[in-house]
């Protein structure tokens, strides 16, 4: 009876086991469901990061013209923004040589944007490893190197981006709060979209000619954010900063 006794209570230990680890695995999996994952990724590994866990990152895209970007750097300046990232296109680098290097001086991020302002889903594998390493080379001879980020042109990617961004050593960065502003919604629409960010959003803007209000809006955005008590980092450092969740990209 006694060895009757022990097998059960075996089983029931071996049991009990197993429910618990259930039990474990499905609260995981409800936490990753539940919680805003910050980073899109495919089952074996390529990541597109669009949100971190704390601070916050304004992001500027310049695909074209000359007019915004210049004070754009100096609103910047003037609010004491040390901490941005600017994702310039390649061919645009190329013909103002001379506000990359003012972003650089003032120890801003670059990140690439292509070299052309294509649609990289539209586009066959060869075609998208041809226009960033065409924008590789540009940035080279303006002696920008150290590039770490890469975002799609039009905001537009899926997994081969993922894969091939991998591939190049590039961290693909989407983002979580779109400010609209290439729409020139008014700049009370602009702040009023850039206040939904909080801890961890990365922020889209843009400093080309088409974003012609942009500027107008950052003061008081900047000063919108900082009354949350956010503090302004770049894209790389809001990386090393967060753990990382997966999301499948179809």
């Amino acid at each position: 009876m006694n060895f009757f006794w022990v097998l059960r209570a075996q089983s029931i230990k071996r049991y009990a086991v197993v429910i618990l680890a259930a039990l474990f695995a499905a609260w995981f999996l409800f936490l990753q469901n539940v919680l805003h994952a910050p980073v899109f990724s495919t089952p074996d590994g390529p990541k597109a990061v669009y949100k971190g866990e704390k601070n916050i990152a304004l992001t500027f895209n310049i695909g074209w013209g000359d007019k915004q970007a210049s004070p754009i750097l100096k609103t910047l300046k003037n609010e004491k923004i040390t901490s941005a990232t600017f994702f310039l296109s390649g061919s645009w680098a190329e013909r103002h040589p001379e506000i990359v290097a003012t972003i650089v001086k003032e120890g801003y991020e670059i990140g690439i944007l292509g070299y052309s302002y294509v649609d990289y889903s539209d586009l066959e594998d060869e075609e998208i490893i041809k226009d960033i390493s065409k924008a590789q080379e540009a940035f080279k001879k303006l002696n920008v190197t150290d590039i770490k980020l890469l975002r799609a042109p039009t905001g537009h990617f899926d997994k081969r981006l993922l894969k091939i961004g991998e591939r190049f050593g590039y961290t693909i960065v989407h983002w979580s709060v779109d400010s609209k502003d290439w729409t020139n919604p008014g700049v009370n629409a602009i702040v009023q979209n850039v206040d939904k960010a909080n801890k961890g959003d990365i922020v889209l803007m843009h400093a080309s000619d088409s974003a012609k209000q942009t500027n107008k809006a950052l003061p008081e955005l900047i000063q919108e954010l900082r009354s949350k008590d956010l503090n302004f980092v770049t894209v790389s450092e809001m990386i090393s900063n967060s753990s990382t969740k997966h999301e499948e990209i179809q």
